[in-house]
């Protein structure tokens, strides 16, 4: 079998193990729920309100995505500042409503982090989530993220893939020293800017600024300022005939990752990664950057000149390497392994040999060596501020409309689940009855389901309905309702 179109598929299959399925999607809304109605227990938080970030928000999220929560103090219409020691206060007291009220466990409590956090798991799905106060950046910069994909949505299909392969690797933990997803979300985009020709653009074509430095103020009028900044620049960016268009397939663009970043660790004791100007910079003449005190410098391209990669050491940045120079020689070398042997991890392994597509072509399997590094391990703010010229189709390089496909498809309940800004209302998703909202233009997209993968697995509780994505369905079944 020709190798490149071997790892296509493969990339394929493992897509659709990771690509969340329609219960993912409401657990997880369950689990916002119910964290809402704790921290409402608190009288300290009278007023606060529960809103997700992270990779759920900017729709980056696996099957086994944890969620990422800020409860937000009520400070009129401002944005609220609390300082570290406050936090930890508030931090207590949900802990002790978590243990209270039960419905979760494991809960933990980090105070001595950057960002003061509580953790705990959800019995429902043992969803694991992190809390934390005030965290309207972390909110900011998903969005950011999630807007990426308008511009090009292989960036989305590329992250569930090298955050799996880094997971397979014992590479994306940083409590372990290792790279948190956030980096490898930046070191895609980095990827995708200085491809030839560039995909994307660097961050600051988008947004020019500090976008950290400037969530000060009234929230609607900061965030507002913010989101139409980043509309005006992504819809530049997408009608800008002149732009060369770069059609490397994701199997192409995965092998060239790979070999970027094979060299890192020796190119890091120079240079640091900059997102913002897309480009390596010399870190001796980066005056903001000095002095420098990191293995590894990763730049927040929304928070300049914080390093996103400040928790890996010198030892763990070999390890780094050396799974993106093995990695990048057994998918080339002449005597190849198979793909997933490479790419995920063993629990992933068994989904897709159990799927009935996937059996035919990694039949066989058991007999290869595969040692991974690792062991197995909400409700949606959905950016609300961005109106893209073209809802639900992109141009391709001859200038012809095609529709979205499947997990690259903006969903009904990415564009419809938003929070209100204001602090004295809280929102709450509620079952659609009858609903007939799905507009005709929504409905012409071109959905690829994700069930087949899963429709011989009997646990998995996933509808067997063919034709609509997940997210498809769950847009129809949920709403978002604000109330007093």
């Amino acid at each position: 079998m020709n190798f490149h179109y071997s790892l296509a598929v493969t990339l394929k299959d493992i897509l659709q193990v990771l690509n969340p399925t329609e219960d993912d999607w409401s657990l997880r809304h369950q689990v916002i729920s119910d964290l809402k109605y704790v921290v409402s227990t608190v009288d300290i938080l009278r007023g606060a309100t529960v809103e997700p970030f992270g990779s759920f928000v900017s729709n980056l999220f696996t099957r086994w995505g944890d969620l990422d929560i800020s409860i937000e103090l009520p400070n009129g219409s401002y944005i609220s500042t609390a300082g570290k020691k406050y936090k930890q206060t508030l931090l207590l007291d949900v802990l002790k409503a978590l243990k209270s009220l039960g419905g979760f466990h494991g809960i933990k409590y980090i105070s001595h982090a950057r960002v003061p956090i509580l953790k705990c798991d959800s019995n429902k799905g043992n969803i694991s989530c992190d809390i934390s106060i005030n965290n309207l950046s972390g909110q900011m910069k998903s969005k950011l993220l999630f807007w990426l994909n308008w511009i090009d949505d292989r960036f989305r299909d590329m992250v569930l893939i090298v955050k799996e392969w880094a997971k397979a690797h014992g590479i994306n933990d940083s409590k372990t020293g290792t790279l948190n997803s956030y980096s490898l979300s930046l070191l895609i985009i980095f990827h995708f800017q200085t491809c030839e020709p560039a995909i994307l653009p660097p961050l600051r074509e988008i947004y020019p600024g500090n976008m950290v430095a400037d969530l000060t103020g009234v929230r609607a009028i900061a965030e507002k300022n913010i989101e139409d900044i980043c509309n005006v620049n992504i819809n530049r960016i997408r009608s800008d005939s002149s732009r060369a268009v770069n059609n490397s397939s994701l199997a192409d663009l995965f092998i060239s990752f790979l070999e970027k970043f094979c060299d890192i660790s020796l190119r890091a004791s120079t240079q640091g990664i900059s997102p913002h100007n897309g480009q390596w910079e010399d870190i001796d003449t980066n005056m903001i950057w000095q002095p420098k005190t990191y293995a590894l410098f990763i730049e927040d391209p929304f928070e300049q000149p914080t390093n996103c990669a400040r928790a890996v050491g010198q030892r763990n940045l070999h390890k780094i390497a050396q799974a993106f120079q093995s990695s990048h020689q057994k998918l080339t070398s002449p005597n190849q392994v198979h793909p997933l042997a490479v790419l995920v991890r063993p629990e992933v392994l068994s989904i897709i040999s159990r799927s009935q597509h996937a059996g035919s072509v990694i039949h066989g399997m058991n007999q290869l060596r595969i040692h991974p590094r690792t062991n197995p391990a909400g409700t949606f703010r959905a950016p609300t501020g961005i109106h893209l010229q073209t809802a639900n189709q992109y141009q391709n390089r001859n200038g012809n409309s095609q529709s979205y496909r499947g997990a690259h498809a903006p969903t009904q309940v990415q564009q419809r689940y938003t929070y209100q800004n204001s602090p004295n209302k809280r929102v709450n998703q509620r079952p659609l009855q009858g609903s007939q909202s799905t507009s005709q233009s929504q409905s012409q997209v071109d959905i690829v389901s994700n069930n087949d993968a899963y429709k011989r697995n009997p646990n998995n509780g996933q509808s067997s309905n063919h034709g609509q994505s997940s997210q498809n369905l769950q847009a129809q079944r949920w709403r978002v309702r604000s109330e007093k």
